[in-house]
């Protein structure tokens, strides 16, 4: 039994999505935080702060690396993070001299907030490929029937005639812009995160933005100055991927709709009915809908966890660690559910 519908042993057949747990898993947050201590050894030696053969030893040394979880999970109870207890299997591992120069410089929130940053990056991936999907299905479903003649309804009530195309317009429109916005953000809002012990890299004095913009070259992130208080981009991303659950949530309560009308959508793949066997439910469409109104209810929290107080906030750090990854495997699952609803349209429109 877990805590989580994402990852219950069944309601995860309806809600779960394997790409985005993967990401979220234990195995790719510590390859993304090992990534960050070799990434920032090499920046370092390259700007003559540390011994190149101790970054050559430290990169090697993360690259086959296996850290005793169980260890890790303890201690995490006491420091209220993973990071101290990670470094220090990590330094054993590198041994001799070399040990003293791994995570030099650096501080808990900057390995964790980059290896949350290069997973996020590779979910907005994953997401506009996923996007691109449902419109391409949509965007079918206006070839084969946009002329044929639907009932607008205002108000739950009939309005004037129109046309298939006329209400595919109303689903397509916005999925389009957000795919745009999740490509753009792709590119630029993804930021390595670096600053120190309090945001200022003081160990590295005048060749501290050398070293971060080198950092950033190696993980392939945004160069910014520090942001470990500051969590727009987080939240702008989070205010996108309700956009998209949003927009899903507007086409399955549509085809709900049109479904309880009978004579204007036919679909293929509804769900069984244990007291009825002539029952087909639109089940994708009803979570899409479920889904949209889940992630706009945490988008509030992400918002809570804007307030992070001076330098750095445990309990606004700890609160969007609650919301992220369930904000997430939302926009997965709807992502998911929503190329299953178009894909299963047999026909729109009035015949």
């Amino acid at each position: 039994m877990t805590y989580s519908a994402f990852d219950h042993p069944y309601l995860s057949g309806l809600l779960g999505d394997e790409a985005v747990a993967a990401e979220f898993s234990v195995a790719a947050d510590i390859r993304a935080m090992l990534s960050f201590e070799a990434a920032l050894a090499r920046a370092e030696a390259r700007h003559a702060i540390i011994p190149e053969a101790a970054a050559d030893r430290i990169t090697a040394a993360c690259r086959g690396f296996s850290p005793d979880v169980a260890a890790l999970r303890r201690e995490t109870a006491i420091d209220g993070v993973v990071v101290p207890e990670l470094v220090r299997q990590l330094r054993r591992a590198v041994g001799e001299e070399a040990a003293d120069y791994v995570h030099f410089g650096a501080t808990s929130q900057d390995v964790i907030d980059t290896s949350l940053m290069l997973r996020l990056k590779a979910i907005a991936g994953l997401f506009s490929g996923r996007l691109g999907a449902v419109i391409s299905a949509l965007e079918e479903c206006g070839q084969q029937w946009g002329p044929r003649p639907l009932t607008a309804r205002t108000r739950m009530q009939a309005a004037i005639p129109i046309t298939v195309a006329d209400r595919l317009h109303s689903w397509l429109e916005p999925l389009l812009d957000q795919q745009d916005r999740l490509d753009a953000m792709e590119a630029s809002a993804f930021a390595v995160q670096f600053g120190g012990a309090a945001g200022t890299l003081d160990k590295l004095e005048d060749k501290a933005d050398q070293v971060r913009e080198t950092l950033a070259e190696e993980l392939s992130l945004v160069d910014w100055p520090q942001w470990h208080s500051q969590r727009s981009a987080i939240a702008d991303f989070v205010h996108l991927l309700s956009l998209v659950t949003g927009s899903l949530g507007k086409f399955g309560q549509d085809v709900a709709l049109m479904a309880q009308a009978g004579d204007e959508i036919v679909l293929s793949g509804g769900g069984a009915s244990s007291a009825m066997p002539h029952k087909e439910n639109p089940v994708a469409a009803e979570v899409l809908v479920s889904l949209a109104r889940f992630n706009a209810t945490q988008v509030s929290g992400i918002h809570h966890a804007l307030v992070h107080e001076q330098e750095r906030s445990g309990a606004a750090w700890t609160l969007e660690w609650l919301l992220l990854p369930q904000i997430v495997g939302a926009t997965a699952a709807s992502l998911r559910l929503g190329l299953e609803l178009a894909a299963n349209i047999r026909r729109l429109g009035s015949v």
